[in-house]
């Protein structure tokens, strides 16, 4: 029941906001669409790429590996830097492309892993983002400062990853993972609600198509790091 200024009630108020939740509702389902279709492709792409011996000696026998590596990044620094400048059709071939060449980079899983301890540790994983994004779209509690403080752990576990590249240390790498699933199942909470604000700043159904694709990458992100780092904490090592 919705009320005018004059605390009367009012039919066209209450139609407006049933809209406008009703908006939210297809929003967000179509930034859960692109997210979970960008990681099926994603891991039918690493699991074709694993199964076939041609394809891992192409990339992970050859210089090509690097390109395959921080492509990724690459397409995620594209995106957020010119979807602005984009079409809403260019900015869904961007992330195809994306989601498909992090399946490249994503190989090794099945390579490192059995695939049982992958199956199982997917799932872990989806529970907890399910459970965190539910969360971040229900709560009322302003996330932003949580937010702040999960940037600067994710800054340090780039820092920490990058010096464990040289250092290989196996605590460092324990500890980096611990941290990892903290901040990354936190932004998935903070990420949800920063997605769900940004739908009432959108004017018009180009400009929604567009945060929708960015949202959609935002979770994607959130849930292929807590993955990894769940899997490196929980998976069986071949």
């Amino acid at each position: 029941m919705s009320y005018d200024a004059g605390n009367r009630y009012s039919p066209a108020a209450t139609r407006t906001v049933a809209a406008i939740d009703e908006g939210l509702r297809q929003y967000m389902l179509r930034v859960y669409n692109y997210m979970a279709s960008g990681l099926a492709l994603t891991g039918i792409v690493a699991w074709l790429t694993a199964s076939s011996p041609a394809m891992l000696q192409a990339i992970y026998g050859t210089p090509l590996m690097w390109v395959v590596m921080l492509a990724p990044l690459g397409f995620v620094l594209f995106l957020s830097f010119r979807i602005n400048k984009m079409s809403f059709a260019a900015a869904q071939t961007t992330f195809w492309i994306y989601a498909a060449v992090m399946g490249l980079s994503l190989a090794w899983i099945f390579i490192a892993f059995t695939g049982a301890s992958v199956t199982r540790v997917f799932f872990i994983t989806a529970a907890a983002f399910a459970g965190m994004s539910l969360y971040g779209y229900t709560t009322k509690r302003d996330l932003s400062r949580l937010g702040a403080f999960l940037f600067m752990g994710l800054i340090g576990i780039i820092v920490a990853a990058l010096v464990n590249i040289f250092l290989a240390s196996s605590a460092l790498q324990f500890a980096i993972s611990v941290i990892g699933v903290v901040v990354f199942t936190g932004l998935t909470a903070y990420d949800t609600q920063s997605i769900k604000e940004l739908y009432y700043e959108a004017d018009s159904s180009e400009i929604a198509g567009k945060k929708a694709v960015m949202g959609a990458l935002r979770l994607y992100l959130d849930f292929i790091n807590l993955f990894i780092m769940m899997l490196q904490l929980l998976g069986q090592r071949r």
